[in-house]
Parts: C-alpha cells; structure tokens; sequence
C-alpha cells in the first residue's frame, strides 16, 4: 500500500499489553464501535508498518496497533516511526495509549491505575524523530485535557486506587530492572515501562494529543517479590475493562474542540536551514 490507502482517522489507540489479550475493540459488546478494516499495513519511509485496525465509536474513526507496533526483525525506533507516520498521515489529532508497568514508588501496588502527567527518558532512543522540523516543547507532554477524561472513564468502571498524576521513567527492554536500578529511580518517579518514548516526542512532532492510562503488574526488583502468573492474570483479566475505558475517553473528547496547548508546543526550529540543506544533499 502506499500513503494514499491510509483511512484518515482523527483519532488512534496505541495498544500494549493491556488490550493485547482482548482482541480490541471486537471483543467488547459496545453497540456504537465497529470494526471497519482489518490487517493493515503500510509502506511507510522506515519499512512496512506492522497490522492496524481501523474501526469506529459511533461517527468517530480511530486507528489502532497493538504493541506499540513492535515485533521481531524491527528496531522499536523504527516501530515507533512507522506508527506515528501512519498516524500523521491519517489525520490523527488524539492519542490513547495503554500498558502494564512496574513500581518504583514503593507506596503502589499491584492493580493500581495511574494517569501519568510526567516522564523521565532513560532509554537510548532520544533522537527517534520523523523529518526534524520542529522544536519539541515538552512541557505538559501528556495532554491535561486528555488525562482528565481517561480518569473520568477509569473511575466509572474501577473501584481499586487511581492516581491522577506521576512521573513514567522509561528504560530500554526487554529485560527488567535491577535491584539497584530501582532503587537509583526511587524518589524521581513512581512507575517504570518501556514505552511512553519516543511517543511522547514524535506525538508533539506530528501535533496530536497524547495521554495514556498504566496499571501495576509487578513491583520493582528490590520492592517486593512478584511472580509472572500474576502479571498473566492481571494481563488477561483486566483487558476487556482496559478497552471499555479507552472507548468512554474517545466517546468524550472531541478532536477539533481542544482547550489544551498541545499544538501550540510545536516549534519551527530556528535550525530550519540546516535542515533543508541536510535533507537536500541525503
């Protein structure tokens, strides 16, 4: 396919663990969502995309991809590049996005939901970035409008601990933290995962919205000893209610009625020169 054969879709879920299980949204008996296209993939500048859904929330259009688009044989920069272009060309205005994580706040426990308003990038992958046009402005990099209706979804479907603000270290994976890792991010931030960037940078690029919703599956190394039969569980029984929460939160947020200043916080680089004359000699 080329760029002509992506469905526009003013809206996008970036799927992870959460709804991995759940086969979203088909899955779930919502009367107003239908699945409109399956398994499509896109010729995109950094390879084939891997498989996106598109489907609809009542008149709403929304891509989707499950895992972060990653897989086997494809570096997650490259992952994150092919979703985001696709996005970009799409149209896609807001970004949902899910997934399960570990503590570092040694107060949380496991199940317990949090709607993050900060990050901290320890991951290698700082300069994944589409064309490099702009200058990213990452304060608030996690849309307080959006964050605002995904605890309002979360509250009406889970009665556990929901925390309406923290910190999101990201490392590189696949492997977990160590013992003496968690406890260097101790007092800096409250969970830890392997995604959030560069999304939050190439989601600024393209000048969408974006915010996600993370639950607990394991603690730290050095909190508390879990065991992966949990995590399993937690995966496979809290995705269907994962899901019906990013169903409410699109349901509820227009994408043209934005009061946040995500857009605003992209910046024509003052390096604009440099650029085109980089981009014309590659």
């Amino acid at each position: 396919m080329n760029n002509q054969s992506i469905p526009k879709a003013e809206y996008a879920v970036v799927g992870g663990s959460g709804t991995l299980s759940s086969n979203f949204p088909a899955q779930l008996p919502d009367e107003d969502v239908t699945v409109l296209e399956d398994n499509l993939h896109f010729q995109t500048p950094y390879g084939e995309s891997a498989a996106f859904r598109l489907f609809s929330v009542g008149k709403k259009k929304v891509l989707t991809c499950r895992m972060h688009g990653w897989r086997s044989g494809v570096t997650r920069a490259d992952a994150s590049r092919q979703v985001f272009w696709t996005f970009r060309e799409a149209g896609v205005k807001r970004i949902l996005s899910e997934g399960g994580v570990g503590t570092v706040n040694r107060l949380l426990d496991l199940r317990d939901f949090i709607v993050p308003d900060d990050y901290l990038d320890l991951s290698v992958r700082k300069d994944v970035m589409l064309d490099g046009r702009y200058l990213l402005i990452m304060r608030d990099a996690l849309c307080p409008e959006m964050r605002q209706a995904l605890l309002t979804a979360t509250k009406k479907r889970f009665t556990g601990r929901i925390f309406s603000r923290g910190t999101y270290v990201v490392t590189d994976g696949r492997h977990f933290e160590s013992p003496a890792e968690v406890a260097m991010l101790n007092g800096h931030a409250d969970i830890v995962g392997q995604s959030i960037a560069p999304e939050v940078y190439l989601a600024r690029e393209i000048g969408a919205c974006y915010a996600g919703l993370y639950f607990t599956v394991n603690y730290g190394e050095g909190i508390k000893k879990w065991s992966h039969q949990a995590m399993a569980d937690i995966f496979y029984d809290d995705a269907p209610m994962i899901g019906e929460i990013l169903l409410e939160t699109i349901r509820n947020v227009d994408a043209d009625a934005r009061s946040c200043e995500c857009l605003s916080l992209r910046k024509e680089t003052l390096l604009k020169d440099v650029y085109n004359e980089v981009s014309a000699k590659g």
